[in-house]
């Protein structure tokens, strides 16, 4: 990561729908890619995948932060694009992460407060309303699912 100066920091959230399978090695690679460059531009953050679906935090600068979601939402690869949140933030929740990233499991996300009834009909990321997906986010800036992100692999 470079040192840039950490003011003028945002976050996008957002989930989208693969419009490919992705098998761990496609998940590996398109990991590879994002953390390079993320790493150039300074941005942070999480990617979850769940059966099909991804859901996504970027936090860093503003313009690296919209660059790099103007080129996700661009790419055929994903479809259904839902920009949850877009704000300002303080501080980053993911700074040691150019890009942490965790497969998850339904029993993972069920047992999430206040999701459980989400998920347990079915539904993706894609669908997920702004207090779900800040819920969501919560649970892993507390920490409670730091376990489950993966910094070098899928």
């Amino acid at each position: 990561m470079t040192n840039a100066p950490e003011s003028d920091l945002i976050h996008i959230v957002y989930s989208s729908a693969a419009e490919v399978a992705f098998n761990q090695r496609d998940l590996f690679e398109l990991l590879q890619v994002a953390r390079e460059k993320n790493n150039q531009l300074n941005v942070t953050g999480i990617l979850l995948f769940y059966n099909g679906s991804f859901f996504q935090v970027l936090e860093g600068p503003e313009s690296a932060v919209k660059q790099i979601y103007e080129k996700v939402s661009k790419d055929s690869r994903h479809s259904k694009m839902l920009k949850i949140i877009e704000e300002p933030i303080e501080r980053r929740a993911f700074q040691d992460w150019t890009m942490g990233f965790a497969s998850m499991k339904i029993i993972d996300l069920k047992s999430i407060p206040g999701l459980n009834d989400f998920f347990s009909r079915g539904s993706c990321f894609y669908d997920l309303e702004q207090s779900m997906a800040k819920k969501l986010l919560e649970a892993f800036k507390d920490g409670r699912w730091r376990q489950f992100i993966s910094t070098d692999s899928v």
